[in-house]
């Protein structure tokens, strides 16, 4: 959709200029920024629609960048490095972004990530959760509301990003259900998605140490050995 404002972060102003070049053509509005305090100062000041980050940034790196966006926001996070071990998209994933591309990059498949992205939040926005008559699902120890898009755990408010609360209330909604990390990957991150399904076990581990009173004993969210996991009611 035309309009929607994305943070592009790079400390090389080629890649921003290239960058904006293509997201402009997509009728994006584009705000740039070179280091990791203009970029916290533009996600806390501004209100946008996705951030493009690297994650090697002067004055504050990437990692910084969004554990301090997510203190207060869920915005969607693509983050961009030189570094693409698996490590790497991991420590990433777990700081809170949403997806993760290693340099270089095809701009053209920048792009289409972040209109998957894009596209998935506007469908979050107004989706109607057919599998729940109420809007607030509640089991001993946790209560999300589906349309303040809120969690409280252990009688906390939970920070959380799209995707974890996404794939919780999933989960939630289909309690005693075990999906694999194949099933999850799909009904969170769609066939439109270039990741892979480790995304879905860090998400898992993130989820946990939230919502978990005992995040290496979770009692909420179990594993099933060999197969995958459920959401126990």
């Amino acid at each position: 959709m035309a309009g929607e404002t994305i943070l592009v972060v790079d400390d090389d102003s080629d890649i921003r200029e290239i960058i904006s070049l293509y997201l402009e053509r997509e009728g994006y509005n584009v705000i740039l920024a070179s280091d990791g305090k203009q970029a916290l100062e533009h996600a806390l000041s501004t209100p946008l629609d996705l951030i493009v980050l690297d994650m090697v940034l002067p004055y504050l790196d990437g990692i910084e960048v969004c554990q301090e966006i997510r203190k207060t926001s869920s915005t969607p996070i693509i983050f961009l490095s030189s570094k693409s071990t698996a490590e790497d998209k991991s420590i990433g994933l777990i700081a809170g972004g949403d997806d993760y591309m290693g340099k270089p990059f095809e701009s053209i498949e920048l792009v289409a990530r972040v209109k998957a992205h894009l596209r998935r939040n506007r469908l979050l926005d107004t989706l109607s959760y057919s599998n729940s008559k109420n809007s607030i699902i509640t089991y001993p120890g946790i209560t999300i509301n589906l349309d303040t898009y809120s969690i409280v755990a252990n009688g906390q408010p939970i920070i959380h990003t799209n995707k974890e609360f996404q794939l919780l209330s999933f989960l939630m909604q289909n309690p005693n259900t075990v999906y694999t990390n194949e099933q999850l990957y799909y009904a969170i991150w769609g066939t439109e998605s270039y990741g892979d399904i480790r995304t879905v076990m860090v998400h898992i581990s993130n989820i946990r140490k939230k919502i978990e009173l005992d995040p290496q004993n979770p009692s909420l969210i179990q594993t099933i050995k060999g197969v995958g996991y459920k959401f126990c009611s």
